[in-house]
């Protein structure tokens, strides 16, 4: 029996890219995405595996609990959640429709299906856990004109780089391995439906973001960069973000205190 992958947003871009990388590789697939055609034809371009297309708008609660229910019932060995939105714009602007998509789709969806698939891997003794985030989940402090009107959406990022540290933590002496896949930008479809043409902007390829996601599982690397040459800046981020957390003490620090 072949391992088996739940892959969200897996009709496009670095979904599409992981789902062919893994069947390549002999996984079984579930590909969870909204467009049916486009799934219909992934599952149609690997004949040698078995591809489940699964409709599934994980903006909505409903969505989320059909592709939950799924990870909770199935022998998943991996499971990619990489399905997003971007809705660039400022706070001030943000409909509150688009701002509920956002967080539904990068935070709860994630969020959910990890929690549905954890206990099966923990007790069968192995699983693989990635969440596709971002190097924006870096840039809150950035005032580079790119990064403007994103604060949502960098949130959501850096969350999902949170979380998957602490699930390591959590889940790695159980057998699982997890992953948070901050690929910079890339020549998928997500900027053209926000009306951004980067045609002219050097970007990675799909393929090679794959490529440097399970090699950093296989170097046992929590927080995965695929641009970033030197992977001695991603251990300082942690080393300071632990030490700002041992830092605490309870008396009230010094700059707080009225004269």
């Amino acid at each position: 029996m072949n391992a088996l992958a739940l892959v969200t947003g897996a009709s496009s871009g670095i979904g599409g890219a992981y789902a062919r990388r893994l069947a390549a590789d002999g996984h079984d697939l579930v590909a969870v995405g909204r467009r049916r055609d486009r799934l219909e034809e992934l599952a149609a371009s690997l004949p040698d595996v078995d591809v489940q297309p699964l409709v599934a708008d994980l903006s909505t609660d409903a969505g989320v609990d059909q592709v939950a229910d799924l990870c909770s019932r199935l022998p998943l060995t991996m499971l990619v959640n990489n399905a997003g939105v971007a809705h660039y714009m400022p706070i001030t602007e943000l409909p509150a429709d688009k701002a509920r998509d956002l967080v539904h789709v990068k935070v709860v969806a994630p969020t959910m299906l990890i929690r549905a698939a954890a206990p099966g891997m923990a007790a069968r003794g192995e699983g693989t856990v990635v969440n596709v985030a971002g190097m924006l989940a870096f840039a809150g402090r950035s005032t580079q004109a790119q990064v403007a009107g994103r604060a949502t959406y960098t949130g959501t990022l850096a969350l999902l780089v949170a979380m998957s540290q602490a699930l390591h933590e959590e889940l790695h002496p159980l057998g699982l391995r997890v992953q948070a896949l901050c690929p910079g930008i890339v020549a998928t479809e997500f900027h053209e439906r926000q009306g951004m043409d980067l045609s002219s902007v050097p970007r990675m390829s799909v393929e090679d973001v794959v490529t440097a996601s399970l090699r950093g599982l296989e170097l046992g690397e929590v927080v995965c960069a695929p641009g970033v040459e030197d992977s001695g800046l991603l251990d300082a981020v942690v080393h300071a973000d632990l030490a700002v957390f041992g830092a605490q003490g309870t008396e009230l620090a010094r700059r707080y205190r009225t004269a």
